[in-house]
């Protein structure tokens, strides 16, 4: 009697987590963690980043990674029906089904809606029909979770894609804004700062809410999200802080709305960050770095203040709220090289030691380490 009890108390412990997993991952509109979830991610993730070492040139690293999000999510699908058999079984077998082999039996056939083995009590009937519905609703959860998935990743490439086109390929801040300053369009930029801000705006909610779509890859293996919103981040500083035009609050409120994007995201991995930086604190970018950049923008015809110092650090002071972020967010998922952005992550985009799919933080709300 005591061997049936616990054998009913573990199976609907396995068939709650899977219910669990399956509500928090695909139904909830909002971020959440589910520990079923998260274990099948970690241990997939560990494979793939295993498999796909700083041993290798990026190319093949890149082919391994583009599996790794397709693949989890078929081995979450596995996870979710392997435990879902397993707890009915063990209710089976509490139902007085014969041996645990006969009770695996009649499992099978009933999540697969086969009919093979016939449940023979009212009782087995009853819990062969909620296996039969839970299976088939579990497949269809994941059918349904796809498009809205590979829709929120398709929204996230066209902008990527477009940014291809201003500020090259690695992109660049620096060229993003020559480009835009041999063309005649500085006075233009408020309106993709807009975009921008929009963009960081849809992916904070669909990279916590889709746990696995930070780490599918973009079409192209020179292009991410993370060293895109670096650029992004890097080319609005630039132009608030370095060149010789009227500040633009626009770019002011994309740089806020993009770190607190990227904090929420990292925030949901487990990634360690100050929440409140001060402006003094050091930055990965070096003074020699902006000053070379400052120098190949003023020689494409973009105008730079004339106080360098005063520049430096009114872009230090902005650069500082999403400098740590977007390092270790590049590390990792692995992002492709881009200057400023996965060019200085831990060695050669080795992935930071963070929870794949850590317990959120409790965190104060973000205060802008902007200039004074």
């Amino acid at each position: 009697m005591i061997l049936e009890v616990l054998a009913v108390v573990v199976g609907v412990v396995a068939i709650g987590a899977v219910v669990a997993s399956a509500i928090r991952t695909v139904i909830l509109p909002r971020s959440a963690q589910s520990l079923l979830t998260a274990i099948v991610f970690r241990v997939i993730g560990a494979v793939f980043f295993t498999v796909a070492s700083a041993r290798l040139e990026y190319g093949r690293r890149d082919s391994i990674m583009a599996l790794y999000g397709p693949t989890s999510l078929l081995a979450l699908v596995a996870a979710w029906l392997g435990a879902t058999m397993f707890g009915f079984t063990l209710l089976f077998w509490a139902a007085g089904v014969g041996s645990l082999g006969d009770a695996f039996h009649l499992s099978g056939s009933s999540i697969t809606t086969l009919g093979f083995a016939p449940a023979t009590t009212l009782l087995t009937r009853a819990l062969a029909f909620i296996e039969a519905g839970l299976g088939l609703v579990l497949v269809a959860l994941l059918i349904t979770y796809l498009p809205s998935m590979y829709s929120a990743f398709s929204t996230r490439e066209t902008r990527l894609t477009l940014l291809e086109v201003r500020a090259g390929s690695p992109p660049s801040a620096v060229e993003l804004l020559s480009r835009h300053a041999r063309i005649g369009w500085l006075d233009r930029l408020d309106q993709e700062w807009l975009l921008w801000e929009e963009w960081f705006a849809v992916i904070e909610e669909t990279h916590t809410t889709y746990a696995i779509l930070p780490f599918f890859r973009s079409p192209q293996p020179d292009r991410s999200w993370v060293t895109g919103a670096g650029t992004v981040l890097d080319a609005a500083a630039l132009h608030h802080s370095t060149i010789d035009v009227d500040p633009s609050p626009q770019a002011a409120v994309l740089i806020r709305g993009g770190f607190i994007a990227l904090r929420r995201i990292a925030d949901f991995f487990g990634i360690h960050h100050d929440p409140e930086p001060s402006v003094d604190d050091p930055i990965s970018i070096t003074r020699s770095e902006f000053d070379a950049a400052c120098e190949a923008m003023a020689e494409a015809g973009v105008p730079i203040r004339a106080d360098r110092d005063q520049a430096w650090r009114d872009y230090a002071g902005w650069r500082v709220n999403y400098d740590t972020v977007l390092l270790k967010l590049a590390a990792l998922t692995l992002a492709p090289y881009s200057p400023w952005s996965s060019d200085r992550s831990p060695p050669d985009h080795e992935p930071t030691r963070v929870r794949m799919l850590g317990r959120r933080r409790s965190q104060t709300d973000e205060k802008s380490g902007q200039p004074g």
